[in-house]
């Protein structure tokens, strides 16, 4: 076995004697009785943003989305590939969840792309994604000191794809009934602190 597999193996075997034991029971019931999560949360791939490890989360409390930036892109019900949107279908009409987050990231690799253009080896399915943040952060780049650039647009784009979800009318018509809570958050990869999306300019501390 290669190295990387002995690591997953030797994290498996953690999982199993470590976790499991006290675990069993909560994964028969969720196994028994299905999932009902209480939020959806559409995070980036990135590996240093994990939302179950942030929130401290149970099997069966999150149903999370990740994607290059954490981008949501608009409603288009066109019968193309969508899996952003199919998984928010799921979340919100099969599972019922009454909260949905997008929590972007510092030192966001596709948001870093966005600002200074994707390397020419993603251009298959990397530069297209990025391509629908785009003039978001380019006017970020207009209003904004440079140092302060890459954490405004980081935060621009949770803003976007908050705007993007309201777009989609069974979650507008939800929002709206109050059945449907929307919400922004950004990660501090370096102090693990999350800021929250507010009616400020910025995002400010969680409270």
């Amino acid at each position: 076995m290669s190295d990387i597999e002995d690591e997953l193996t030797a994290g498996y075997r953690r999982f199993r004697a470590d976790h499991w034991p006290t675990a069993r029971a909560e994964y028969e019931t969720l196994a028994t009785k299905g999932q009902k999560p209480h939020t959806l949360i559409v995070a980036c791939s990135d590996s240093r943003a994990d939302p179950a490890l942030i929130f401290d989360a149970k099997p069966g409390e999150l149903f999370v989305v990740r994607n290059v930036a954490n981008l949501v892109p608009p409603y288009e019900p066109d019968g193309k590939l969508h899996g952003v949107s199919a998984a928010l279908e799921f979340g919100v009409k099969v599972l019922g969840v009454k909260r949905i987050v997008v929590m972007g990231h510092a030192h966001c690799g596709g948001v870093n792309a966005m600002i200074h253009g994707a390397p020419e080896i993603v251009a298959d399915f990397v530069a297209p994604w990025i391509a629908q943040g785009a003039p978001v952060v380019q006017h970020v780049a207009e209003t904004v000191a440079p140092d302060q650039l890459e954490r405004a647009a980081e935060e621009a784009i949770v803003r976007l794809s908050i705007r993007n979800l309201r777009t989609f009318p069974w979650i507008a018509e939800r929002e709206a009934k109050g059945e449907l809570q929307l919400s922004g958050l950004h990660f501090g990869i370096a102090d693990g602190a999350l800021t929250a999306l507010t009616d400020q300019p910025r995002f400010e501390p969680l409270a």
